[in-house]
């Protein structure tokens, strides 16, 4: 849902003078709305006051991006579509790999694998660890809470071998998820993001499209597992690095990334009263530089912007025509809250129009996506939230083919 130059390239849609014709030869269908110019002002939270709030310099974070992920607007954007080296924010994809196997019943937190000898010898004291000993029998529960808290390079591989019985398996799977979110321009060669001659990279882009798979597909394990405040295990406790959490209201992480190579990365997430912000940034030179740098921007994504509320969650937007279905039309409705980024203290004359391509034809499953709201705010990119369908429908049968066809006729 992020911003694409064939979005930024879309022209204007031809209309049909015709209504009963449009369901049958239209590519797409845009409805304008007019919303209204008042705003709801987000404060920042007291505990956060402190910390000054700009975007990063230049020099010190080159890549640096900012989503307000109720809109999918980008706040702030450079080299976001630059390809760098994720280093331990690879395991944001491992995260994410396996809390989609859970949810289908094909892992289990109480699921117990065994450390192998070969993966103790390879990840003993070899970068980030959770101290795991050779012919150890731990839980899924206990690998997913190490790979988020203390950054486990040897729980990544052992989750990834148990998980799957190869770590060729889990490449394999970690891109297929990769594709099944859209990120095109991203790829995995390890699980835990320590060096590998060039085979993983991502883009600043990709990372906040894993971040909404994350938050919107897995809000459950999302607030179980990520933003911990330190792990323990072996009898050994360590802190959770992460900037954020404990220094920045709302923050709930996900991970930082180190390597030579890579330089300081981090992919963090914060939410107050209900607005939820990304950010990348990457390839600074140090912990601390990367430490002030994320602080200050998250910051800054909240208090140089104002939200303005569209719709709630579940809200009917509009309708869009069925073809061969057993209704003539099909409610879009909101997933979750829709709200833009506006200006700190202005009002603008938002605009919204609904685009999908058409006709919509049956069957359409209940939650299935129809449309997009795409949503102006001048000096801004586009905002583009994805509109479901509200109901089930099935597919007509003989007798209400006829029946929608002399209705269409009368339209």
């Amino acid at each position: 849902m992020w911003s694409c130059a064939a979005w930024r390239d879309m022209t204007t849609v031809p209309t049909f003078s015709d209504k009963s014709l449009m369901p049958f030869f239209r590519s797409l269908v845009v409805i304008s709305v007019l919303l209204g110019t008042g705003f709801i002002p987000v404060l920042p939270a007291a505990a956060a006051e402190q910390i000054a709030a700009r975007v990063p310099d230049e020099e010190a974070v080159p890549i640096a991006l900012m989503v307000e992920l109720n809109s999918g607007q980008i706040l702030f954007a450079r080299e976001a579509d630059r390809r760098f080296v994720p280093a331990s924010i690879t395991k944001a994809m491992t995260m994410f790999l396996a809390f989609d196997k859970i949810a289908k019943g094909e892992l289990f937190p109480r699921q117990v694998f065994t450390v192998e000898g070969e993966d103790f010898r390879q990840w003993r004291g070899k970068g980030s660890t959770m101290f795991l000993g050779s012919g150890d029998r731990v839980a899924v529960d206990q690998l997913l809470r190490a790979i988020a808290s203390v950054s486990a390079n040897d729980g990544s591989v052992v989750l990834a071998r148990g998980a799957s019985g190869s770590l060729e398996n889990w490449l394999a799977e970690m891109n297929v998820a990769a594709r099944s979110i859209g990120m095109a321009d991203s790829h995995f060669g390890s699980p835990n993001g320590f060096p590998d001659e060039g085979r993983t990279w991502v883009t600043a882009l990709d990372l906040a499209k894993l971040a909404e798979a994350m938050i919107r597909q897995h809000p459950t394990l999302f607030r179980h597992y990520i933003g911990q405040p330190g792990f323990t295990y072996n009898g050994i406790t360590q802190p959770n690095h992460d900037p954020l959490l404990g220094k920045v209201a709302g923050a709930d992480g996900i991970k930082t990334g180190f390597t030579y190579q890579a330089g300081f990365g981090f992919l963090g997430s914060a939410e107050r009263d209900g607005r939820r912000l990304v950010m990348v940034v990457a390839g600074s030179d140090s912990g601390n530089i990367r430490k002030r740098a994320a602080r200050e921007f998250m910051e800054w994504g909240f208090r140089a912007f104002d939200e303005r509320i569209l719709f709630g969650a579940g809200s009917v937007v509009s309708q869009a025509q069925v073809q061969d279905g057993n209704r003539l039309s099909v409610n879009l409705v909101a997933p979750h809250r829709i709200a833009v980024a506006v200006p700190q203290g202005k009002s603008p004359k938002i605009t919204a129009r609904i685009v999908y391509e058409g006709p919509v034809r049956a069957p359409i499953r209940k939650g299935e996506q129809i449309g997009q709201l795409v949503v102006t705010v001048p000096g801004m990119d586009d905002a583009r939230v994805p509109l479901i369908a509200d109901e089930d429908i099935g597919q007509a049968g003989f007798v209400r083919r006829i029946l929608n066809f002399l209705v269409g006729l009368f339209r």
